[in-house]
């Protein structure tokens, strides 16, 4: 395989990772809209294609490996099928939080939600964002955006505290919602696991850049 072939393969990876993305994205915009008007078929439709998530992983490590058995990688190939991979998992178990948001509608059943949701909605479109812009800074190999979407993370932990202290003082003040107040918790946990997610895939952009692996903006979760 020349080396032709081998960045030909590798701007195809870079469009399944685009596609997986797109996916992602899609998952949890859904299941946040499924949870806040409490819409069954929705949350249904986003836990089954939850495995449409996986299986594009799969697809995508598949064709790492057989680039990796076909092709004596060099140092800068390695590192961008090293972050291929990473990314790609990163992906994938941020489809899983989805599908545990969508869940948690479904779980809700018959019975409404303890209150209105505003911070959830917002950890959710923040996520979004940076989600979509670490995928941009991985075509662009841009590792200065990759570090500043790393600190905006702290924005979706500062939600994520004011939304826990909100359902905490609810169920102390009324102890007959503490099961539905806890799995808006759970909602809000899983949201706030995709944010940490994305700078995972924002760390492998700057490995991937510089060669050198550090932790950015460390969360205390």
């Amino acid at each position: 395989m020349g080396r032709k072939t081998f960045r030909e393969n590798m701007k195809a990876l870079e469009k399944e990772i685009i596609s997986q993305g797109e996916m992602v994205n899609v998952a949890l915009e859904r299941s946040v809209a499924a949870l806040r008007s409490l819409d069954i078929a929705k949350a249904e439709k986003v836990v089954i294609d939850d495995r449409l998530i996986n299986r594009k992983r799969w697809n995508i490590e598949e064709q790492c490996i057989n680039l990796l058995a076909t092709q004596q990688p060099v140092a800068t190939d390695l590192r961008e099928l090293i972050a291929v991979l990473s990314i790609s998992t990163d992906l994938e178990r941020m489809g899983d939080h989805a599908e545990g948001i969508a869940k948690i509608a479904i779980m809700h059943k018959d019975k409404p939600l303890i209150k209105p949701l505003v911070d959830i909605p917002r950890m959710a479109e923040k996520a979004s964002d940076m989600l979509m812009r670490s995928i941009e800074a991985f075509i662009n190999r841009d590792a200065k955006t990759a570090k500043a979407i790393c600190e905006e993370d702290d924005e979706v932990d500062a939600l994520y505290d004011q939304t826990y202290r909100e359902l905490l003082s609810f169920m102390i003040e009324d102890p007959t919602i503490i099961t539905r107040g806890t799995y808006l918790l759970w909602a809000a946990h899983n949201l706030e696991r995709i944010a940490d997610r994305v700078t995972n895939i924002c760390e492998r952009i700057v490995f991937l850049v510089t060669g050198s692996m550090e932790e950015i903006n460390v969360s205390n979760y």
